[in-house]
């Protein structure tokens, strides 16, 4: 996945210490426990007016994260969601916290590295008047790619994760960027890329407001809503060409998926859905852009399938790169018990990296020292993942973490 990452998914926080407990906020300073009369309990009445004592915890932790990211009480109300929290925040549960971030940041190393090549490649090929070549690059799928970054950056500035929004925006960027050569070589038509350059922009200025604190909430319901809208017409489209000529070339998907997705947006507006509709509606956004990513390996096998001389054209260290970029998310999306996230990151690195590398494996592309380091490195790294969050939170076994990730209990 381009990066994944990616619905906010509200886990219910676990039972908190008593009120003489200090704990500590996550990547924070201490918070001393609040007193009854303490002048700050007053500011999180709205928080815990219908809160047992035993919620105190959750009470400090909800107004230290809203002083950090110094959001409106609305906007907090809105988008924070707190990863589960264990009943006594140690050390090894501050010190993942911090590690999985940093993971996650890192990402961006393989993912540039991934794109690199394909932008100097473009610009010589421009530079030495070959636009021909640039022809091989389908503008239809970078399109599908920079839609699938801009929904999950939406998504992970909703959930506060800096390292993750940081990913999606270099995805973003660097996707556009090839997108501009292929329009410099007439590749793209010029419809086509004034309406792809309009909505880039807006979707980059709109995600760095709503992330400050800055954007009303109705705008940004209009462009979740935009952005739901498109996901939704773009993902079966997408599904449907992968396998012309077996079936009609045709963009009735794409028209009637479109369809129903405008008027389940305006239901749930309007209030004509009940609440877990709606809730349904407002999580399509981030999983058609997962989807979407899910979907771009499974095309690259059946393409193989159909023609296996075509494996020899793949590089090897390009499934690497993904792999490893996918692979470094999935500890912040396991430790924050976000499902999108862990299903596209898993997803990407077990069928798009390693998945492709067992298809050149099997066709003697590549040597089979390679292929079994690769496979072994896979394994010690979802070990050493489920591992480390089993020690931070406490839990008994590495299933009670996957049990967390998936039911949210």
């Amino acid at each position: 996945m381009s990066s994944p990452s990616l619905p906010s998914v509200r886990l219910p926080l676990r039972p908190s210490p008593p009120p003489t407990t200090t704990p500590l906020s996550r990547r924070g300073p201490v918070l001393r426990s609040l007193t009854p009369s303490s002048p700050a309990l007053a500011l999180l009445k709205p928080l815990v007016s219908a809160a047992p004592a035993s919620s105190s915890y959750r009470s400090a932790f909800l107004l230290h994260r809203r002083r950090r990211h110094a959001l409106p009480e609305a906007a907090e109300a809105a988008t924070a969601t707190p990863a589960l929290i264990p009943k006594v925040v140690t050390k090894e549960y501050q010190e993942w916290d911090s590690l999985t971030a940093k993971l996650a940041g890192g990402a961006n190393v393989p993912f540039l590295l991934l794109q690199l090549p394909q932008i100097i490649l473009n610009s010589r090929n421009l530079l030495a008047g070959n636009k021909s070549a640039l022809f091989a690059v389908p503008w239809l799928g970078m399109l599908t790619g920079l839609l699938g970054n801009m929904s999950l950056m939406s998504y992970f500035a909703n959930k506060r994760e800096t390292e993750a929004v940081i990913v999606q925006t270099l995805g973003t960027i660097s996707t556009y960027v090839v997108i501009v050569q292929l329009a410099m070589a007439e590749s793209m038509p010029m419809p086509q890329f004034v309406a792809t350059s309009a909505v880039v922009a807006a979707g980059l200025l709109l995600n760095l407001l709503n992330y400050l604190g800055w954007l009303p909430a109705t705008l940004w319901q209009l462009w979740d809503d935009f952005m739901t809208i498109g996901g939704l017409a773009v993902l079966p489209q997408v599904m449907w060409s992968t396998f012309v000529p077996f079936v009609p070339n045709s963009i009735l998907p794409g028209i009637i998926c479109g369809s129903l997705a405008v008027a389940s947006v305006v239901m749930a507006r309007l209030g004509k859905l009940s609440e877990g509709g709606t809730k349904f509606v407002g999580s399509l956004s981030g999983w058609t852009a997962t989807l979407l990513f899910m979907w771009m390996p499974i095309a690259q096998m059946w393409t193989n399938y159909l023609n296996p001389s075509n494996i020899e054209g793949l590089s090897a260290f390009s499934m690497l790169l993904g792999m490893i970029g996918n692979g470094l998310m999935i500890p912040r999306a396991v430790f924050i018990r976000d499902l999108m996230w862990f299903t596209g990151s898993i997803w990407a690195s077990v069928l798009q990296g390693w998945g492709n590398l067992a298809c050149m494996y099997c066709c003697n592309i590549i040597s089979r020292e390679l292929f079994f380091a690769t496979t072994f490195g896979l394994f010690i790294w979802l070990g050493f993942t489920f591992g480390k969050d089993t020690g931070a939170y406490g839990n008994s076994s590495p299933m009670t973490s996957v049990k967390e990730l998936i039911f949210g209990k």
